[in-house]
């Protein structure tokens, strides 16, 4: 406890101007990462897995997927590691096939000194891929959790089903906090003609919002996930209502702190020489005041290290990625992980 104690007692004296210099906080890292294709190597034939098989054209074997599992280890390890050496509280992880690679992954050496959890639920997702959340048993104790069905408007995406919404409500260090992982439906078939179901996606957050907030509009809700929109898409400003503007959220509202990285240019994921910003964790208002007992919202980033970025290629710049069409790449994903922090005041102020 105290090394994680003193490196918050760091973050707040190089990084901090709005906050007193001298009090100790205790950090909670929160992260999203889209862990593209993340499939294991056997059959599974009520959904389409295919072409992650050993005898598909991308030859996906044991050595691939085992690779693949050393490689996302790696990268969840080192995440907000710089602020809390405990890593991650929570972790949202989308494009995940089952929870055979949810086990591989928190099993690994860089992984398993953290006794990580995670709650799953199997989606109606054409392609077997699903969302689900990671937690440090350490900070977050799960109390109840469900699926969420989103139901796509017609003609909308070519297939009837997308990924259901996680949520899933708990206690963080004291505080409950409502969680909701996402994975909205994709741009192909074009990005105009998928707007409703990206709306649709979003709506269902919002219902869960609305509700929470008419019961107690100070709740801590984290709306996270690859929404394959960016921050100023009309799914977030518009169905959710989020604000990139801090001092612009009231209560009841959601705050968006990726509006700003989006508008100098900074993304996630990149296509065609463009950045888009789809890996988004947007939280409620209630965790905007620094003078409360819990946490409190303290800042955002994209975890971009150099290691993740492809070098060479057609792709150079870009997140390094796992495939590159059908010849495995060597990579990690082609999203960046976010994550945002939270500190909570634990004693007085230093005299």
């Amino acid at each position: 406890m105290k090394k994680v104690l003193l490196s918050a007692v760091i973050l707040i004296g190089c990084f901090s101007s709005g906050l007193a210099q001298k009090s100790t906080y205790h950090p909670a890292i929160i992260a999203f990462y889209n862990l593209e294709n993340f499939y294991d190597t056997v059959n599974n034939p009520v959904v389409d897995d295919e072409e992650f098989l050993p005898n598909s054209e991308r030859h996906y074997n044991t050595r691939i997927f085992l690779d693949k599992v050393n490689r996302l280890a790696s990268v969840v390890s080192q995440i907000g590691t710089d602020v809390n050496p405990d890593g991650l509280a929570l972790l949202g992880v989308a494009e995940i096939e089952n929870d055979t690679v949810l086990t591989a992954l928190i099993n690994h050496k860089d992984l398993k000194g953290r006794n990580l959890k995670f709650v799953h639920y199997n989606s109606p997702d054409v392609r077997g891929i699903d969302v689900a959340l990671f937690y440090n048993p350490k900070y977050f104790t799960p109390l109840y959790s469900e699926p969420l069905f989103v139901k796509l408007p017609g003609g909308s995406k070519d297939s009837y089903f997308t990924r259901d919404v996680l949520y899933v409500k708990g206690l963080l260090d004291g505080d409950t906090v409502h969680v909701m992982v996402n994975h909205w439906p994709s741009r192909s078939g074009g990005e105009e003609r998928s707007i409703p179901a990206r709306a649709a996606a979003a709506g269902v957050d919002k219902r869960i919002v609305d509700s929470l907030m008419a019961i107690n509009p100070k709740t801590k809700i984290v709306i996270m996930g690859d929404l394959n929109d960016d921050p100023v898409s009309p799914s977030l400003t518009k169905t959710l209502g989020a604000k990139g503007n801090m001092a612009d959220v009231k209560e009841k509202q959601l705050y968006n702190p990726w509006v700003d990285f989006y508008k100098r240019g900074i993304g996630t994921i990149a296509y065609q020489d463009a950045w888009g910003l789809f890996d988004q964790v947007v939280v409620s208002q209630a965790w905007l005041n620094k003078e409360q007992t819990g946490y409190f919202f303290y800042r955002a980033n994209i975890f971009n290290r150099e290691f993740l970025v492809q070098q060479t290629g057609k792709y150079k710049g870009y997140p390094k990625r796992t495939w590159d069409g059908t010849t495995y790449n060597y990579g990690y994903s082609d999203h960046f992980p976010v994550f945002i922090t939270m500190l909570k005041k634990v004693n007085s102020p230093v005299q």
